[in-house]
């Protein structure tokens, strides 16, 4: 006779005031740097079984900033995101597997543009602790790098000494607090 012993699992909302969700491209010769403000996520939590755990994210593809507003509505145009169009950018997990003591492969379909694909981001568990107020917090941090062209995301210029003035690969980095939903 066999007997299963029950998890539990907590869902956790992410707390946009405490996280964060960024990127960098090259361009030209430098990195542009940018953010995401505009975002919300759960992490359905399994502390005994991480591998059980699942992780949802939506951000809004109008609410990206780097720090140039010219630069940022042509992001948002329909060279870029077309968030006329394509409003969100979504993350769904399919698969989470450990790596050494508090890091995980997070493989899931990432949706950028009308295009899904599969990626997988290097997760590091920071950890679970309660703030001043009582409330119970884990946080995370995530990073993957993506190509662009892969969304449909192909506008380019060409420069004069040849190449292009933006680059194909994107560098995604997520910082994540979250607490445990409402009842």
């Amino acid at each position: 006779m066999t007997t299963a012993i029950a998890t539990q699992t907590t869902t956790f909302n992410v707390d946009k005031a405490h996280s964060e969700v960024t990127f960098q491209v090259r361009h030209l010769l430098t990195k542009v740097r940018g953010r995401f403000s505009d975002f919300e996520g759960t992490i359905e939590y399994d502390e005994d079984d991480t591998e059980n755990s699942r992780v949802n994210v939506t951000i809004r593809a109008a609410s990206i900033d780097t720090n140039e507003r010219d630069r940022d509505n042509h992001l948002r145009s329909a060279d870029f995101f077309d968030v006329e169009k394509h409003p969100t950018l979504t993350f769904a997990s399919q698969a989470i597997a450990r790596k050494g003591t508090a890091g995980f492969d997070l493989t899931g379909d990432l949706t950028i543009h009308g295009v899904t694909r599969a990626v997988t981001f290097d997760v590091n568990f920071l950890g679970k602790a309660k703030d001043p107020w009582g409330n119970e917090r884990i946080a995370f941090e995530a990073e993957a790098t993506i190509n662009r062209k892969d969304y449909g995301l192909n506008w380019n210029a060409a420069l004069e000494t040849g190449g292009f003035l933006v680059g194909d690969e994107v560098k995604i980095s997520l910082s994540v607090q979250a607490v445990p939903a409402k009842a």
